[in-house]
């Protein structure tokens, strides 16, 4: 009996044993899972217990398996934690193809560092990851954790689907909170995806998404955070490192973040007083003095990134930066308000989400949101807006980093959603002016004056801190269309007042011509030739964005070479539709000259996965225009 009952026990230790295994396996996964997918997510499974309006508690289980090294961004095993919490435990388990174990990874395994960025003094906030350079591929990570937090004032927000190449064969969300704390809810993008919300309740809730397959990467899709599903989630009754918070209406949460976060924040030592009002002066104006003391700023401070403090929210004391002269984004912007309150000069601190893809505050759902602070000068019916955090920008110039987007201010009165500065597509210009000449050998000799404003301005001033090799490089890279390039000299003019950033540019390039017999061919359109081949995507899934449009003009005089007669000339053309309008003009004058006249004004704007081809062809026609050849005959 002893003997029977052993050989039972022991056939199913194996069999359970032999199961637990398979279900790594990767050969367990379905083949349309595999498909276009680096990684594949076999379990993500969250469970947030709210316990009250103190205390939080957050358990992930997370079972990825990595096909190749481009999954490996997606294992996820990583867990935040300051001094409001802690991590009660954290593990991971690396199984090989055939769902064997190879390796456990206890927390003292796990990397521990601060969470923020390697120019920080100072942090509170810290990560626990996991740094696991595999034997082979594919293998497979099991990855739990528990943290626990008095901060109820962040609830996680949940992905269903967080990358590209990336698919999931199983998501699991589970929320419990107290039915008085006011807990809400938003949902994103779930249309076209195989999303279940099984319980909603007001304690619980909980959703269960399966097999959603992996998206392939398309040129010009919107942001994943803006394309893929996601819940947000939040309390009307919340806490902050000590400080019970409001999020019932906009105006209550702006109330109690100036109120209980902000106060006592902007006292300065009347040393600086003094100094501020004697720089100011006698002026008057508000905008006036608010250039001065901007200009003051970005001379005496710099910018680091500090995260301490309330959650990262609470800047360091006005005093403090004024001192040590530096400060993060709340800081800097903090400081200036200051500065800005000795004469008399009111402003308000802006939160906002702060990248070159806008992102909006979600207006109609009242939490906290954002990941940058500006500020805000009441000016007439608008605001002027300060990036605080530079020691380059022109005053009230927002750039790509925080233009057209909601934001959230925080007046004395309560906050108040506002957008902020939209750069129109008619407004961010390129104008091209120069000349180029072309010897009886085909060599190119030239020089162009390129002004950019707008939001081209931006993306343009980076080129005066380069150093010579990168300038060298970037303008290579600009005029790929000139073979043998050679750089002459070149000057910029960095117009602030204006907004206005001028490159001056002296260019040679042998051969530019091709010549075969008694013929010379080349492109007319030298300086300025669309970049914007657009890639022929098949049964395209994703919608398209262009999220800045903008005008570029050209004029250009060309010089032809002695002894050669026009043969063909490209005709001028006239191109329009939804995405914009583009034209050419060549104009013949005297002793041999051309004039070449180029405009092109593309449209921003969201459109349908259907209308991408027409958008290709479109560029296609504008490309192949800007290659267009002129044809000269040797007399």
């Amino acid at each position: 009996m002893k003997s029977t009952f052993f050989g039972l026990f022991f056939f199913l230790f194996i069999n359970i044993s032999s199961a637990q295994k398979v279900e790594y396996t990767f050969a367990s996964i379905s083949d349309s899972l595999k498909e276009n997918a680096s990684a594949v997510v076999r379990l993500d499974q969250m469970d947030i217990t709210i316990l009250s309006q103190r205390s939080m508690n957050i358990k992930t289980q997370r079972v990825v398996t990595v096909l190749n090294e481009n999954g490996l961004s997606d294992i996820g095993a990583y867990q935040h934690y300051d001094k409001s919490g802690g991590v009660k435990n954290i593990e991971a388990i690396i199984y090989d193809i055939s769902g064997k174990e190879i390796k456990k990874i206890k927390r003292k395994d796990f990397k521990d560092q601060s969470a923020v960025s390697g120019s920080t003094l100072f942090s509170d906030n810290r990560i626990l990851y996991l740094d696991y350079t595999p034997i082979s591929y594919p293998f497979t990570v099991v990855y739990t954790s528990e943290s626990e937090t008095s901060n109820t004032a962040f609830i996680p927000r949940w992905y269903f689907l967080s990358d590209y190449n990336l698919s999931v064969e199983k998501c699991v969300l589970n929320v419990s909170f107290p039915n008085d704390l006011g807990f809400k809810k938003k949902e994103f993008a779930f249309s076209g995806f195989n999303i279940k919300k099984t319980i909603d309740t007001d304690t619980k809730l909980s959703y269960v998404a399966l097999n959603i397959l992996a998206r392939k990467v398309e040129d010009y899709s919107p942001s994943t955070d803006d394309l893929f599903p996601k819940v947000m989630m939040g309390l009307e009754k919340f806490h902050l490192e000590g400080v019970d918070g409001n999020a019932t209406t906009w105006e209550a949460f702006g109330k109690w973040y100036g109120e209980k976060i902000l106060t006592g924040t902007t006292t300065l030592p009347e040393e600086t007083k003094a100094k501020i009002k004697a720089l100011v002066g006698d002026e008057k104006d508000p905008i006036k003095k608010a250039k001065i003391i901007y200009d003051y700023v970005q001379k005496k401070s710099r910018y680091v990134n500090i995260a301490v403090g309330i959650g990262g929210w609470k800047p360091m004391l006005a005093s403090d930066v004024d001192r040590l002269g530096y400060g993060d984004c709340k800081a800097l912007s903090n400081y200036t308000r200051a500065l800005l309150e000795v004469v008399d000069v009111p402003s308000y601190n802006t939160i906002l989400y702060g990248n070159r893809y806008k992102s909006d505050i979600q207006s109609d759902f009242v939490s906290m949101q954002g990941n940058h602070m500006i500020l805000a000068i009441p000016h007439g019916n608008h605001y002027t807006w300060l990036e605080c955090t530079s020691q380059d920008d022109p005053f009230g110039y927002q750039g790509t980093f925080t233009d057209d987007r909601d934001v959230l201010i925080i007046k004395p009165e309560g906050g108040e959603i506002v957008r902020t500065k939209i750069y129109e597509d008619v407004g961010n210009t390129q104008k091209d002016k120069g000349s180029y000449t072309i010897d009886e050998n085909g060599h190119f000799s030239g020089s162009v004056i390129i002004t950019s404003e707008g939001s081209q301005y931006s993306s343009k001033t980076r080129i005066e801190t380069m150093q010579p090799t990168e300038k060298e490089s970037h303008y290579k890279d600009y005029w790929s269309n000139i073979n043998n390039l050679k750089l002459g000299k070149i000057t910029f003019t960095n117009n602030k007042e204006n907004i206005q950033f001028t490159e001056d540019v002296q260019i040679s390039a042998i051969n530019y011509a091709a010549i075969s017999g008694n013929k010379m061919i080349f492109t007319v359109d030298a300086f300025n030739q669309s970049s914007g081949n657009v890639k022929r995507i098949r049964n395209r899934k994703n919608p398209f964005e262009i999220q800045r449009g903008y005008l570029d003009s050209d004029e250009i005089e060309i010089n032809l070479p002695t002894g050669f007669t026009i043969e063909f000339l490209p005709s001028n053309f006239d191109l329009k539709g939804k995405f914009g309008e583009y034209k050419t003009e060549i104009i013949k004058k005297e002793n041999n000259k051309l004039i070449y006249k180029r405009t092109m004004f593309l449209n921003k704007g969201k459109y349908s996965n259907k209308e991408y081809d027409e958008y290709r062809l479109f560029m296609e026609q504008v490309s192949k225009n800007d290659n267009a050849k002129i044809i000269l005959t040797k007399n």
